[in-house]
């Protein structure tokens, strides 16, 4: 292999982890925001059950 093959493998064998975690970090941040609305909606619930 020449220097020029082993530096496009490693290049895109970067990228590819790079956009691995860029696809598992905004996938955690769409379950963190469901899980805002959700316990926000709940909280909601419960403050309404309490002024009835």
């Amino acid at each position: 292999m020449t220097v020029k093959t082993i530096t496009v493998v490693a290049a895109l064998a970067t990228t590819m982890l790079s956009l691995t975690s860029c696809g598992n970090t905004i996938r955690g941040m769409g379950q963190d925001t469901a899980n805002t609305v959700n316990a926000t909606q709940d909280a909601g619930r419960r403050v309404e059950r309490a002024a009835n």
